[in-house]
Order: structure tokens, then C-alpha cells, then sequence
């Protein structure tokens, strides 16, 4: 049987603790994950990504300093490398404005922090399937 290839995740959080969390609790479970702590790393890394480096699912938090998330996702998902991966918006906002914002502006999903683990690697495999379905044959 063919061995399943890792869920590639790229996470964008100010917050360290979630980071972590992400990292800790994905990473174990054939979720290979590399995060930033600041939009504008995140946006240099997917500026100058190679295909085989863009993720199959990005993580994106919505309030940050500097450039805000819903803003990163646009910018995001205008570059032609990444305009295929499905984004999971989590924030700690629960308002309807900021969900709406956050699907007008490209994510697939959203998910409150706290979050639960396993709803997020569930909703994480959902995501990975139609990445992969639409990603650029190379």
C-alpha cells in the first residue's frame, strides 16, 4: 500500500502559545507543519516558495499586528502559486462580521479559539483533500 503523503500546514499566529499548540498537536499526526509568528514573514515565505514548498492547507489568525489576516489571505491567495489553498480562518472574534469578512476574502472554514484538536485536524483532511484536487499539476 501506498504510503499517504503528510498534510503540509502553514500556520500564521502572533500568539506563541498557539503556535505551539499547533506544532505539538498536528505535527504528530501526519500533519507536517511550519508556522510564523508575523504576517510579513508569512508572506515572504509564500513569495518566494518553490511548488513543492506551498502547503496543502494554510491556518491564518485574524487579528494580528501589522497587516491583519483576512488582508495576508487576499494577499495570498492573488499569487498564482497559492490561489488553490484552501485557508481555515481562527480567530477569537465570534462576531458575524469578521466571519463574513473572513469568507468573502477566501476561507474555507472557520473555527473560534479556542478550538478543539480534533475538529481542526478534521476540518485540516477535509481541506488537504481539495487542495490537493486543485493544486497545479507539476
Amino acid at each position: 500500500m501506498e504510503q499517504e503523503k503528510p498534510i503540509r500546514v502553514v500556520a500564521v499566529d502572533d500568539d506563541e502559545a498557539i503556535l505551539d499548540i499547533y506544532e505539538n498537536g498536528l505535527s504528530s499526526d501526519k500533519c507536517e507543519i511550519k508556522t510564523f509568528s508575523s504576517p510579513k514573514k508569512a508572506k515572504e515565505f509564500f513569495t518566494g516558495a518553490k511548488p513543492e514548498e506551498i502547503p496543502d492547507v494554510i491556518l491564518m489568525d485574524i487579528m494580528m499586528p501589522g497587516e491583519d489576516g483576512i488582508s495576508l489571505m487576499s494577499d495570498i491567495r492573488a499569487m498564482p502559486a497559492s490561489a488553490h489553498v484552501p485557508v481555515l480562518a481562527i480567530s477569537g472574534l465570534n462576531d458575524a462580521a469578521t466571519l463574513n469578512d473572513a469568507m468573502l476574502f477566501g476561507a474555507m472554514d472557520y473555527l473560534v479559539k479556542p478550538f478543539d484538536l480534533d475538529i481542526l485536524l478534521a476540518k485540516i483532511k477535509k481541506a488537504a483533500e481539495i487542495s490537493r484536487k486543485r493544486a497545479p499539476k507539476t
